[in-house]
């Protein structure tokens, strides 16, 4: 009887641990996000996962400062296309659509968001805005 308990509580410990595992890594915590900034770079890097990890400079004011600040948006690519389409787009200013995970895998990416679509791209030299439908994977 002792026995059959135990067996019990390890099969719900590790079927609880696994399902938060799920959630942790593969549920997106958010999936409607959008960081528009000038895109600074887009590099392949890794040693054993290679990934598309990259870099996006927001800048703003901050309450309570004078001048200028920039943030860094730093993002992951899972998408080979996508990621060699934003390095085409580096020093442009673009609005891109991400995904936020609780926690990163390393063979995502070193960040826990994800960017899955270009929203729309603005060359520095032009003013006028282009429009880029979402990416959809095809």
């Amino acid at each position: 009887m002792a026995k059959k308990v135990i067996f019990i509580i390890l099969t719900v410990i590790i079927a609880g641990l696994l399902i938060f595992g799920y959630i942790w890594y593969y549920v997106p915590y958010s999936d409607s996000g959008v960081k528009a900034g000038i895109l600074n770079n887009v590099k392949h890097k890794g040693i054993i996962f290679k990934t598309y990890e990259g870099e996006l400079i927001q800048s703003g004011f901050r309450p309570g400062q004078q001048g200028l600040q920039s943030n860094e948006f730093q993002f992951s690519v899972e998408d080979k296309t996508l990621a060699v389409k934003l390095m085409s787009l580096s020093g442009q200013n673009v609005k891109l659509h991400y995904k936020e995970y609780y926690g990163a895998l390393p063979w995502r990416g070193y960040t826990k968001f994800i960017v899955d679509s270009i929203v729309a791209t603005e060359p520095m030299l032009q003013n006028q805005a282009q429009e880029i439908p979402p990416y959809t994977g095809e």
